[in-house]
């Protein structure tokens, strides 16, 4: 819409603006020229000065007694007839007893009492955005050119009842709260869906929706065929992911894959797979979905993480991600940066953790492989207390925003006590916009502070001696030690890349205890509880 006109002003003898002035202010943003007329604006010059501007949209403001408003809308309505201006796009904001009469004139587009920031965002983000057939791009890279400079936002949502989920994402659809909705399914779903017989009834609707036909997908995608037309995915199964991938494909537009490179196997208990087979499996995934060319996800630096790695593990593991997903023709690759995790991250140990993220990755860019940053809260950070967690929220993504995301997957607040429900997805997401509407006024000078700089600077230093040393370890000749399966499943094994919480586990060697100090999750002497760098943990494992 840019190049669009509107002009504004406060209507008859009504003399307060400031209103007027932050809405105009929210309609720059969404591209429209605009053009204050100041205040007590009489109908006789608006059309004067309709004339003069020819502009597509009028927006008017009352402050005054409600009653005084019915003959000045009565004005309105003769010019409006007599013009022939039904065409253009009338707005009218005001008290919500003004707004009341107002809408009840049937004159206006868009009828705004007391409306908050975000709703008015929300009615420019329907109106402005670009869009093919009267719907938003229906493709990733579409949707993220069509938001620019703004983020679009993503969100998970699957209910224990496969009706209620399927009304719940037409709701959101409705609402055009989020740009992704990204379903749920339940454990069983994840881990049986090709293999019924396996499912165990304890596990129908836990963590999700319980799907267990294409038709539920189906079903869930045609609901959302309205309101604000969102992208949707669903989370990977944890095997059979070639078969999952493809029914996604055919049955919701899966607007890209999630996969991980480590994980969902004997390692954290999600399949009965091996090490080596499942690596092998995620990079089949990866393949198809490249050859396919859907973007594509690997989960995996906050895996680790949330078990407590050492913050350079995360940062290698990062790094490997993006190099399976290029190695397997991946060109769009979205990368996830999992915010907070593990609890107790301040705020400028995660940065600087995240920009050495960012240039491990980004490194790999050329004119055939290109990320895209997604940031998130970590879940495992958030109060059981609502009202905090709402806080934690906004804190979270506003510091999230100093990595210029192009998308934010928010995370409702009520996520740390229950699954969230639709009026909670979109409450979440008013506070999501909301931060970044205020962060578009000016960011805090946080990424080239000397404290995030000298940690990023060590966990890239870190980062490649883990990398190295997962190079240096083949005992025969392997043709790319960074995706050879046996190799990367070796590195697990003899504790290159180790977690606190594979502790025990057969497949991993479990040796590394971590600590938070000063914000950041740092490798330690169990014995001594003195910091351990990652020379000095090589070392010990013989490196």
């Amino acid at each position: 819409m840019a190049g669009r006109k509107m002009i504004a002003g406060a209507l008859g003898g009504c003399v307060h603006v400031a209103g007027v002035l932050s809405f105009l202010k929210i309609a720059q943003r969404h591209g429209y020229d605009t053009y204050f007329l100041g205040a007590a604006v009489g109908v006789e010059r608006l059309e004067q000065e309709i004339d003069r501007h020819q502009p597509q949209a009028i927006a008017v403001s009352y402050r005054l007694t409600a009653e005084t408003l019915e003959p000045l809308l009565a004005s309105l309505r003769e010019l409006i007839t007599r013009r022939r201006w039904q065409d253009k796009v009338w707005l009218f904001g005001g008290t919500p007893p003004a707004a009341e009469v107002a809408r009840r004139s049937g004159l206006f587009t868009a009828v705004f009492g007391e409306a908050t920031s975000e709703e008015v965002e929300a009615f420019f983000a329907k109106t402005t955005r670009k869009t093919v057939a009267g719907q938003p791009p229906q493709t990733l890279m579409g949707r993220i050119a069509a938001s620019a400079p703004s983020p679009i936002l993503r969100h998970h949502f699957g209910l224990p009842d496969l009706r209620a989920t399927i009304a719940g994402a037409r709701q959101l659809a409705m609402a055009g709260a989020i740009d992704v909705l990204s379903i749920a399914p339940d454990q069983n779903a994840q881990q049986s869906f090709f293999r019924q017989e396996e499912m165990r009834p304890e596990l129908d609707g836990a963590g999700g929706v319980p799907l267990r036909t294409p038709a539920d997908l189906r079903a869930i995608y045609e609901a959302t065929r309205c309101g604000n037309y969102p992208l949707l995915r669903c989370y990977a199964g944890t095997r059979d992911l070639v078969r999952w991938a493809e029914m996604l494909a055919e049955t919701i537009n899966v607007a890209w894959g999630a996969v991980p490179l480590f994980w969902y196997n004997v390692l954290d208990g999600r399949s009965d797979r091996a090490l080596p087979d499942a690596i092998r499996e995620n990079q089949e995934a990866m393949r198809w979905y490249a050859s396919h060319g859907i973007p594509l996800e690997v989960n995996e630096a906050h895996h680790w993480s949330l078990r407590e790695a050492p913050d350079s593990v995360a940062v290698a593991t990062a790094f490997l991600a993006a190099y399976n997903a290029k190695k397997a023709g991946a060109r769009h690759y979205v990368a996830q940066y999992m915010f907070n995790t593990p609890p107790g991250t301040s705020a400028p140990m995660d940065l600087a953790k995240m920009l050495a993220k960012v240039a491990l990755i980004e490194s790999l860019h050329d004119d055939g492989f290109v990320s895209v940053r997604q940031t998130r809260t970590g879940l495992a950070s958030m109060s059981t207390a609502a009202d905090v967690a709402k806080g934690q929220l906004a804190a979270s993504t506003f510091y999230q925003l100093a990595l210029e995301p192009h998308i934010v997957h928010v995370v409702a607040f009520c996520e740390g006590h229950h699954a969230a429900t639709p009026e909670e997805i979109i409450e979440s997401a008013a506070i999501v916009r909301g931060v970044i509407q205020n962060h578009s006024l000016g960011a805090l000078p946080t990424t080239e502070s000397p404290l995030v700089v000298e940690r990023k600077e060590q966990l890239l230093a870190d980062a490649k001696l883990l990398l190295e040393a997962i190079r240096a370890l083949p005992s025969h000749h392997v043709d790319d030690p960074w995706s050879d399966p046996e190799n990367l499943a070796r590195a697990v094994q003899v504790g290159i890349l180790d977690a606190p919480h594979l502790c025990g586990n057969p497949h991993a060697a479990g040796k590394v205890a971590t600590l938070m100090k000063n914000g950041a999750c740092v490798a330690i002497d169990l014995a001594t509880g003195h910091e351990l760098t990652e020379k000095e943990r090589l070392e010990r494992l013989g490196f």
